[in-house]
């Protein structure tokens, strides 16, 4: 496993393995690997050839006050579980290399970026853009691969790639969740033991509604207020950001259960971790 830290670096590996005709399959994290991280390594190598990893926390999708100097890093143990899971290049870069002093350049989709974390996170999802654009133009992927986990984020890489005409199949894969239902997430070592232990009622939650709408006897609206009144009754201490009941392919909000695929997802802060999750559902 090659661990490249220059942009330079990457480009000499790339082009070489390019010409020995190699299938590019390519996941950018920000570390704090887990499971679910690996599980798209694992995706990766039944598709592709070679895979490449960044991981690089990137300051621009981080707002103010928000946990970008926490962010928890441990790039030690993170090379040893890709040692294991045979990725063929990290790319770990440094801030000053992917942003230099004078950087000024920035991409920003404005449609699906409204909706859901959009409207708490002012600027998050430019920030997102910016560096995935600039990790795919050193990077050159044939595929690269997202959880559904962050599924905003990835249908806005989707429709970036699709608008920017970017030469990349863009996969997204099931969320891993821990075998009492917690989504997995870099940032659930935030939680205390105790917020452990009532994290899981947020996919309880889902479920719940999942049952509510494939009933069909109630509006968005209704379930909505069900799925709050059972997360305040469960984590009385949590602080919802949003739960909301939208189409998966506009992430609008529905006025009503229609036949098709529902997502119903939700951003929930449980002390200083915002957990968020997501549930797809289809009704017939």
């Amino acid at each position: 496993m090659i661990v490249a830290r220059t942009v330079e670096r990457v480009r000499d590996i790339v082009k070489k393995t390019k010409k020995k005709g190699r299938l590019i399959g390519f996941i950018p994290t920000m570390g704090a690997l887990h499971e679910g991280h690996l599980s798209l390594i694992r995706g990766a190598h039944k598709e592709c050839d070679f895979v490449v990893v960044s991981i690089f926390v990137n300051p621009t999708q981080f707002g103010a006050g928000e946990d970008f100097h926490s962010y928890p890093r441990d790039f030690k143990k993170d090379e040893s579980l890709l040692k294991k899971e045979g990725v063929n290049l990290v790319f770990y870069p440094k801030v000053s290399t992917m942003y230099p002093k004078d950087f000024s350049t920035y991409v920003e989709e404005v449609s699906l970026s409204k909706y859901l974390c959009g409207k708490f996170r002012p600027g998050h999802f430019r920030g997102v853009c910016t560096v995935v654009v600039k990790l795919f133009n050193i990077v050159t992927p044939d595929i690269a691969y997202f959880g559904q986990k962050d599924f905003q984020q990835a249908q806005i890489i989707k429709r970036m790639v699709r608008d920017l005409n970017f030469p990349i199949k863009i996969k997204i894969l099931p969320i891993i969740r821990e075998k009492d239902g917690l989504a997995m997430s870099s940032r659930n070592s935030y939680l205390s033991s105790h917020q452990r232990k009532l994290a899981p009622y947020l996919y309880k939650s889902l479920i719940l509604a999942k049952e509510l709408i494939l009933k069909k006897k109630y509006s968005p609206l209704k379930i909505r207020n069900e799925v709050k009144r059972f997360i305040k009754r469960n984590i009385p201490s949590a602080k919802i950001d949003y739960i909301d009941i939208v189409s998966p392919e506009t992430l609008q909000e529905l006025k009503k259960i229609d036949k098709g695929k529902i997502l119903v997802a939700l951003a929930v802060y449980l002390g200083r971790a915002r957990l968020i999750d997501n549930i797809l559902v289809r009704v017939r």
